[in-house]
C-alpha cells in the first residue's frame, strides 16, 4: 500500500485558489496547501485590496489575474481552463478565506483512489459552534433542491472545498457567479458522475474571514438557477433515466422488478398510485408533473408509480376527465348554463362553469383516488399473499 506522500506525488492533481479581497488569510492558505503540492494555480478575480503584492511573492506558481471581478464561478471555470492545458486530471479547489484546512486534502486523494470517477464535496459539521446561522440554513435549502434534482442525498453541497474530475465535467456552463457551485454538481451528476462528501474540518474566524456572499443578489440568481434545474430535471432528465432504466434493463422485466415487485411497501405503492391519480384529475393543468414530482419527494413515495397513474389524464382521456369533473361540480355549484362539450363551445361558456369544474374536479380527483388507492393496497395485499404461500 502507497504512503501518503506517495499518493501525493503520484496522483496527476492540482489545487485552485480562487480569491478575491482576502489579503488576511490569503498567503496564510497558500502557504498550508505548499505543504502538499506545488501544482498551485491562483484566480486572483480582480481584487482591490493588497493581494497583488501578496502573490508578487509567489511567482513560482501559476497566476490568473482578471481586471475586474468576474464572480466565483468565472474564477473557477478559468481556472478549471488552465489546469486542463497543464494536463491535469484532478483540481482540487479551497477558498481563500481561511475556513478550510489544506492538511485535509490527503484525504480527497485518498478517496479518488477508491472511485477515480467521483466528485468529492467536502462535508463541513454545520452544526459546530461558530457557524453562521444564514450558512446552515443556505446550505439545507441547498442540499434540498440538489437531492430534488438530482436524487442524491448529500449533507453539504455549499463547501467550496472540492475534488474534480476535470476530464469528466460538461463542456460548457452557463453561470459565473456563487451559483456556478450549484451547476456544476448538478449537472455533472445529470452526467452520470458519483457525487458525493468526506467529511471535513472548518473554521468560521469571524476576526479574519470575509464573506463576499450578497444574500439578495446571490439568493436571487441561486432561485432562478434552481427553477431552470428542476423544470429541465422533471421535464427531461427524469424522463429520459427512467427510459434508459427500463430500456437497458427490458420494459418487462423493468416493470415486474422496480415497479410491481420494489422493495416499496404495499401502502407506499397504493398512495403512489392515489397520489398520481388525484394529480390526473385535478385542475393544475401545465404544473401537474412538478406537482406530481415535489409531493412525491415530499411525501417519499415512489415516482415512476405515481407517475404512470398520472396518465389518466393522457389527451384521449381528457375529455371524459373534463366531463366527469364538469358532472361531479354540477351537484355542488348552481350553475344556469348548460355545458356541452362539441365544436359549439367557447371560452366564455368555459369561464362561465370554471367554479363547477373546478370544485368538480377536485372531488372528482379526491374520491377516485381514496378508491383507487384502496382497491389498488387491497390487490397488492392479495397478490402478496399468494406469493407467500406459493414460496
Amino acid at each position: 500500500m502507497k504512503s501518503q506522500q506517495e499518493l501525493l506525488r503520484s496522483t496527476n492533481y492540482c489545487v485552485i485558489v480562487p480569491t478575491y479581497n482576502n489579503q488576511k488569510t490569503l498567503k496564510k492558505v497558500v502557504d498550508a496547501v505548499l505543504d502538499f503540492t506545488t501544482n498551485i494555480i491562483i484566480v486572483n478575480d480582480g481584487s482591490t485590496d493588497s493581494t497583488s503584492e501578496i502573490l508578487k511573492s509567489y511567482s513560482q506558481l501559476t497566476q490568473i489575474h482578471h481586471p475586474q471581478n468576474l464572480g466565483k464561478g468565472r474564477a473557477l471555470r478559468n481556472g478549471f481552463r488552465k489546469a486542463l492545458e497543464q494536463n491535469f486530471q484532478y483540481a482540487i479547489t479551497i477558498d481563500s478565506d481561511g475556513q478550510h484546512f489544506a492538511s485535509d486534502i490527503p484525504k480527497f486523494i485518498d478517496e479518488i483512489q477508491k472511485e477515480p470517477n467521483s466528485l468529492l464535496i467536502g462535508s463541513r459539521n454545520m452544526t459546530q459552534e461558530g457557524v453562521p446561522k444564514k450558512s446552515s440554513f443556505g446550505n439545507k435549502f441547498s442540499n434540498f433542491w440538489f437531492k430534488f434534482e438530482t436524487g442524491i442525498k448529500l449533507d453539504d453541497t455549499q463547501s467550496g472545498f472540492r475534488l474534480y474530475p476535470l476530464l469528466l465535467l460538461p463542456k460548457r456552463f452557463y453561470t459565473n457567479k456563487f451559483e456556478f457551485e450549484i451547476e456544476v454538481i448538478v449537472r455533472s451528476a445529470w452526467k452520470g458522475i458519483t457525487v458525493k462528501n468526506i467529511p471535513i474540518q472548518v473554521l468560521y474566524d469571524p476576526a479574519e474571514r470575509v464573506s463576499h456572499f450578497r444574500p439578495f443578489r446571490d439568493f436571487t440568481r441561486i432561485s432562478i438557477l434552481n427553477t431552470v434545474l428542476v423544470t429541465n430535471a422533471l421535464l427531461y432528465i427524469k424522463p429520459r433515466d427512467f427510459f434508459r432504466k427500463a430500456k437497458k434493463k427490458g420494459f418487462k422485466k423493468f416493470f415486474l422488478e422496480d415497479i410491481l415487485e420494489s422493495n416499496d411497501s404495499n401502502f407506499k405503492k397504493s398512495a403512489s398510485i392515489a397520489l398520481g391519480i388525484f394529480i390526473g384529475f385535478s385542475p393544475f393543468w401545465g404544473f401537474q408533473t412538478i406537482l406530481l414530482f415535489t409531493f412525491a419527494a415530499l411525501f417519499k413515495l415512489n415516482k415512476v408509480i405515481a407517475y404512470l397513474a398520472s396518465n389518466v389524464s393522457f389527451p384521449p382521456f381528457i375529455p371524459f376527465v373534463i366531463y366527469g369533473s364538469l358532472k361531479m361540480g354540477s351537484f355542488f355549484v348552481a350553475n344556469d348554463s348548460i355545458l356541452i362539450l362539441d365544436s359549439s363551445l367557447t371560452f366564455d361558456d368555459i369561464q362561465k362553469n370554471a367554479t363547477q369544474y373546478i370544485v368538480g374536479s377536485l372531488i372528482l380527483a379526491s374520491v377516485s383516488a381514496l378508491i383507487v388507492g384502496l382497491i389498488s393496497y387491497l390487490l397488492l395485499t392479495a397478490f402478496s399473499q399468494k406469493a407467500v404461500e406459493k414460496i
